[in-house]
């Protein structure tokens, strides 16, 4: 049975837009961004008793943020992280737990931008590292989110294969985020069949879809770059999306509505976002199968201790504090080419010198906006 979800957290202007829906019991499950907690201060009962409610039918699942999954030194905060975890998931039934595909820009660590790291045997043991502490301490499945930029077509056409070989040892799954795949279908000109078939389908137990917003790329003048924003209604391309994955994707259990408060503000788009999750619905339900499913991958936790400290790589990390400060001051996207140029990462496995201009234009935009934080 797939379920269909939004995404909820503790926002006044989400919560006022999806109260009609939970109200007449529409929404079946629930993903909740556990990690943002710290914007508010703490939780309110009311909202404790609706994320027990839909814990204790197996319909809530945690999402993570702020975790920064590659990050090439261990922080303090990931520990705190790993901690407040393991914490919630003694008070909350969730049904699994996911984190955000890359390394958050930044020093502050709720206020950085996610973005990609190169796809080396180096990353690759670091995140199967990070995802093992993760299990560890919340003892349910896990998960990764395939990520909606990249610099590169060659980085997109990798992407699915680098998951799997991820979550492989944690018997884990992926969150394929379906406004994220139209980002890159768009922005590097591929086409759905192709892509879709790059990634692991048995391995999607979740799906997002989202809207986004259009930006108009400088460095190529006439070139609009997809971002996913989400502060807007799902485009019907998104919908269409959904409509040709589902079937695709044998194990899924849940399909949910992302949208941000900072897109709510209005009656309208509180109205076209209660639209968007009822079209979902019926979409679901058109797919959903008949049968018990009883061979469904439930991805039980495969716990794997870790064998000694977490992993560390310090020319990785420096070459991590490097990108993240060219990318939030340089003054446009060419400063920032020249500065990558004449930078540690240069001829690296980073492959910086195959950037699309327009990416890292997308880049640099992305990076200063999230030193305000996730918002």
């Amino acid at each position: 049975m797939i379920h269909s979800a939004i995404s909820c957290n503790l926002d006044a202007d989400i919560l006022e837009a999806a109260l009609p829906l939970l109200e007449a019991s529409e929404v079946e499950a629930l993903e909740w961004s556990f990690d943002t907690l710290y914007k508010s201060g703490g939780m309110p009962p009311w909202f404790e008793a609706l994320l027990d409610a839909f814990g204790r039918e197996g319909r809530l699942v945690g999402h993570g943020v702020y975790f920064s999954l590659f990050s090439g030194r261990w922080s303090e905060d990931q520990a705190k992280w790993l901690a407040e975890l393991g914490r919630l998931s003694d008070q909350f039934q969730f049904n699994h737990i996911t984190e955000h595909f890359g390394f958050m820009t930044g020093e502050n660590f709720h206020a950085g931008a996610p973005v990609s790291i190169p796809f080396t045997k180096a990353t690759l043991a670091i995140g199967q590292d990070r995802l093992k502490r993760i299990q560890q301490v919340c003892r349910r499945p896990v998960g990764l989110e395939n990520l909606a930029f990249a610099y590169s077509i060659e980085a997109v056409k990798v992407h699915g294969e680098f998951l799997e070989q991820l979550v492989a040892p944690v018997n884990g799954f992926i969150i394929l985020d379906l406004h994220n795949l139209y980002c890159q279908l768009h922005n590097f000109g591929v086409d759905f069949a192709e892509m879709i078939r790059l990634y692991p389908l048995d391995r999607v137990r979740e799906i997002h879809i989202s809207g986004g917003s259009w930006e108009d790329a400088t460095a190529q003048p006439g070139r609009r770059i997809r971002r996913d924003t989400h502060d807007d209604s799902v485009p019907d391309e998104v919908f269409r999306l959904l409509e040709n994955t589902i079937p695709m994707c044998p194990n899924l259990k849940f399909a949910v509505l992302e949208q941000l408060g900072a897109g709510l503000k209005t009656e309208a788009s509180k109205v076209a976002f209660r639209g968007d999750f009822r079209k979902m619905a019926a979409i679901i339900r058109r797919h959903n199968p008949t049968d018990n499913l009883s061979g469904i991958n439930e991805f039980a936790s495969k716990i794997e201790m870790p064998e000694g400290p977490p992993l560390e790589d310090e020319v990785l990390y420096g070459q991590q504090r490097e990108l993240s400060y060219i990318l939030e001051n340089a003054a446009d996207a060419t400063t920032a080419e020249n500065l990558l140029c004449k930078s540690s990462l240069a001829k690296t496995d980073w492959r910086i010198e195959d950037w699309d201009p327009a990416m890292l234009e997308t880049a640099v935009r992305i990076a200063r906006k999230w030193r305000r934080g996730f918002v």
